[in-house]
């Protein structure tokens, strides 16, 4: 007999059986990032990670982070291709612990939507998965909250947020930068998950352009590259963390490039980085053609083809290239810590030189 109850809720906008359907359409998905340590499956009010592993650790210290992809999601809307957003929800803050060194252990995510469409509702949670694999971590649980009339039929925002660990005395951080030290830049896939608001209004509201406008230069549409996954850094990132002398890194996300890395800077240095040492992806120079932007307007927003960072110790360099070669990351020199000069503000970084064809 159906429940007069579940008729009213519908009435409302919100399908019970809709929702039911899409948890079974992403079971499979979610249980492909299953580790060992987790307890049950889905369904239950809480996702369970068994703690009983932390007993190996000295002073296990847990790190926590939560985001989301922000007006990316727009885009994935726009286009109608689903599957990659969680990449970009994963990316953002699993490789925010990671920077002190901690390895993400369990992820839950939150999916906000005007109507639950199961297939694409799995489409994103497919994408959380398959990113939750490439990290490392497991999908626990997470929540579907349909709200008609607050949001669209079509529309939807995603937001997560994941729990790690680190050995106290091997957390990195700017207790540990000395002079010296080398900044190696990690190449970024694209824009990631920050600064399209500034895209979408330079280049769509702005120019009149369509998603699925040829660029050369790009090498496709419009739509195909702002919708590339941000790179996730985790796995190359911990083996740095534990296999060379590197003492902090920086997620490049929002602020850009200069001032994420001013977060992990002690008061007591400064850090110089050379813009000649690289050339970011055509879209960033796009970008700030399309849009008339000075320099320092973009490199405050978008990462400009860097999206980690790592201060390590000259003796390490060379096998810190080689451990993120492995890992299919590209990356490089791009500058140097030191001591301050007279005049110089601490903890400050500068960038100097210009990318080649700026």
């Amino acid at each position: 007999m159906t429940d007069p109850a579940e008729n009213a809720y519908a009435a409302a906008g919100v399908s019970i059986e809709a929702a039911d359907r899409a948890i079974d359409l992403m079971k499979g998905w979610v249980e492909k990032s299953r580790r060992p340590e987790v307890i049950g499956g889905l369904g239950g009010f809480a996702g369970l990670f068994d703690a009983s592993a932390l007993k190996a650790y000295d002073r296990p210290v847990l790190a926590t982070s939560t985001d989301g992809v922000g007006t990316k999601v727009a885009i994935a809307q726009a286009m109608d291709k689903h599957d990659t957003i969680g990449f970009d929800l994963v990316g953002m803050v699993v490789d925010d612990l990671v920077v002190c060194g901690a390895e993400p252990l369990f992820m839950t995510d939150y999916i906000a939507t005007g109507r639950v469409v199961p297939e694409r509702i799995a489409a994103i949670v497919k994408g959380i998965a398959e990113a939750c694999v490439e990290a490392g971590c497991s999908l626990v649980g997470g929540e579907i909250a349909e709200h008609p009339g607050l949001l669209g039929p079509d529309d939807y925002d995603v937001a997560g947020a994941t729990t790690g660990v680190v050995e106290a005395e091997q957390m990195l951080g700017p207790g540990r930068v000395r002079p010296g030290d080398v900044v190696i830049a990690m190449a970024s896939s694209g824009l990631h998950s920050n600064g399209y608001s500034l895209v979408r209004h330079v280049l769509l509201a702005g120019a009149g352009w369509e998603l699925d406008r040829q660029v050369d230069e790009l090498g496709g549409t419009l739509g195909a590259e702002l919708l590339t996954p941000t790179r996730i850094y985790t796995k190359p990132a911990l083996a740095l963390a534990r296999g060379t002398a590197t003492h902090a890194m920086a997620h490049v996300t929002g602020g850009g490039l200069a001032a994420n890395l001013e977060r992990v800077m002690p008061a007591e240095l400064t850090a110089t980085i050379d813009r000649g040492t690289w050339t970011p992806q055509p879209v960033f120079d796009l970008v700030r053609r399309v849009g008339d932007l000075p320099q320092a307007d973009v490199e405050a927003t978008l990462n400009c083809g860097v999206g980690m960072v790592a201060l390590t110790d000259p003796g390490s360099v060379d096998t810190a290239l080689r451990m993120l070669a492995e890992h299919g990351v590209e990356a490089w020199v791009a500058g140097e810590v030191r001591a301050l000069a007279d005049g110089e503000v601490g903890g400050s970084v500068n960038l100097v030189g210009q990318h080649p064809g700026w």
